[in-house]
């Protein structure tokens, strides 16, 4: 298998001057440009899914196949020129489109405020321009519900019914659209049919830019790898559409472990896998093909949760579903494969405390694990030595971090005096000089845990964009609420990437260090990829 190497971060943290105050699909393609001339052949987002209104976790996503609106590039709509541009926004809007641009991290209501304005103008054009008419865009929005309504037809009745019904949870809706009664369903869809338009309409354009960002991105060597959550937010199309599979009132989290005296309680709703299986696994597929037609591989989230969901009913006692190994090991291949029957290529993330089974059946399956190098050690011998990341075996993701763990400067400012020790008795680092526990972060240690990455035996490297620059911010600090999550972006525009100075070394250094590990991809051995950008019109 050939060997790769891949940064991880958030499309919201890649803003260009002419974005809205967040990365955008018009934006990614700039950045897989730069990636590729610095040698990686990966690049892995967090999860795109749409968020409900003041939410800014990925992970509690309305819905996990939508792409969420906010992420078009409303420069390239045409839809948005033809209702006037920036210049018909109100002045609401233009002020919350002037505080988006000019804060240093995302506003997320700022950009909410600016963009729901934007895309409703756009739509209203292309209602009277383009779907009366009947032209050939009406045409193509018209081929692309058909083709995605698998998915697409209860997203878009589901957001226009939760407007109408003022944001009230579906379980508070009219018995007859609560239970989804079909006569009730189509007196809703001819009743909202606009507004259910608006929403395909909005899909079609965000998966239109999607489509031709991902195009650019393979053209410049790069595939891109999405985030699968474990479980959709309890307010969501996909449970309303398929209540039956899921235990409504049972919270999913994890048991206590040696983080967490109480475990944690996540607050969405835990599957009921008698069900699923009952089904041949249809949703387990239908999230397999949608995934697949937006991305080229994919982490899959809290995956000991596929094999055995730990559920808090409330005032009763937590259990495991389903019960006893051989059926968790059984459950959890199952929907694995169904995963890998769509193509992606899989990497699981079996990071905490997880049982035994787990990764031998990962291994039975080909799919990587994750291998976290500031957590690979041997637990059970003196001293507790790190793990040399030379010995890892090809099959496994091997990381510097994730979105939830402190970037590298903070782990060694904060990391006790033998952890640095043993970290540096590592015979790589041990070779380079860096010998020093007491010493302070520097560019060269930088360098250094970085290269110890890259000389991994994983065929997989993945790096958070934080370590590779030496960074201190970040994505998301678990167990908080703070302001801070999930609102990091680069400190310079995307789009000007050629200008900064670090940028220009970072990439001559990481394809340097491609090349001396065998992560460049062969074809770039004898023809370094040139800049390339796209424009990205719905």
């Amino acid at each position: 298998m050939s060997r790769h190497v891949g940064l991880s971060l958030p499309l919201f943290s890649i803003r260009s001057s002419e974005s809205w105050g967040i990365g955008e699909i018009g934006d990614l393609p700039r950045l897989t440009s730069w990636l590729a001339r610095g040698g990686f052949s990966r690049v892995m987002v967090l999860p795109l899914g749409t968020l409900p209104a003041g939410e800014t976790s990925p992970y509690s996503a309305t819905s996990t196949l939508s792409i969420d609106p906010i992420y078009i590039s409303v420069r390239d709509v045409r839809d948005f020129t033809h209702a006037g541009g920036e210049r018909a926004l109100s002045a609401r809007a233009r002020a919350a489109l002037a505080a988006a641009r000019d804060a240093p991290a995302v506003d997320y209501d700022a950009v909410r405020t600016a963009k729901h304005e934007a895309l409703a103008l756009a739509f209203d054009a292309f209602l009277r321009r383009e779907w009366r008419r009947k032209t050939g865009r009406a045409a193509a929005l018209a081929a692309y519900a058909e083709r995605e309504h698998a998915w697409l037809d209860d997203y878009a009745l589901f957001q226009a019914l939760s407007s109408a019904h003022g944001q009230a949870s579906w379980r508070e809706w009219p018995a007859a659209l609560r239970d989804r009664d079909p006569a009730a369903l189509d007196r809703a869809r001819r009743e909202l049919a606009d507004d259910l338009l608006r929403h395909q309409y909005w899909q079609w354009i965000a998966e239109t830019q999607w489509q031709r960002g991902r195009e650019a991105a393979r053209a410049a060597g790069v595939a891109v790898y999405g985030d699968l959550p474990f479980v959709a937010n309890l307010q969501s199309p996909e449970v309303w559409a398929r209540a039956g599979e899921y235990l409504l009132d049972v919270s999913a989290g994890v048991p206590p472990d040696a983080f967490s005296e109480t475990g944690q309680d996540w607050g969405l709703p835990t599957y009921r896998w008698d069900a699923i299986a009952a089904s041949g696994y249809a949703w387990t597929f239908q999230r397999g093909r949608r995934m697949a037609a937006l991305y080229d591989g994919l982490r899959v989230d809290h995956v000991i949760g596929i094999y055995r969901t730990y559920g808090r009913p409330p005032g009763g006692v937590p259990f495991f579903s389903p019960e006893g190994e051989a059926a968790q090991v059984a459950q959890g291949e199952a929907v694995l494969r169904a995963l890998q029957q769509s193509g992606l290529a899989l990497i699981a993330e079996d990071l905490g405390v997880v049982p035994d089974f787990l990764r031998p059946s990962l291994a039975r399956l080909g799919i990587p694990g994750c291998k976290v190098i500031r957590w690979e050690r041997d637990w059970h011998a003196d001293g507790q030595p790190f793990v040399d990341p030379a010995t890892y075996p090809p099959v496994s993701a091997a990381m510097t971090g994730t979105h939830d763990t402190e970037p590298l400067p903070l782990w060694w400012a904060t990391a006790p005096l033998e952890e640095r020790r043993a970290m540096l008795a590592l015979p790589l680092l041990a070779a380079s000089g860096l010998t020093d526990p007491e010493c302070r972060w520097s560019e060269a240690l930088r360098d250094r845990l970085i290269e110890l990455a890259y000389r991994a035996g994983s065929n997989e490297v993945f790096l958070p964009v934080q370590d590779f620059f030496g960074w201190p911010g970040r994505i998301n600090t678990p167990g908080t609420v703070g302001p801070e999550n999930w609102r990091w972006c680069l400190p310079w525009f995307v789009d000007r990437v050629n200008d900064v100075d670090d940028a220009v070394e970072r990439a001559r250094f990481g394809r340097a260090l491609a090349e001396a590990t065998g992560r460049l991809p062969a074809s770039d051995y004898t023809n370094p990829p040139k800049s390339q950008d796209v424009t990205s019109e719905g």
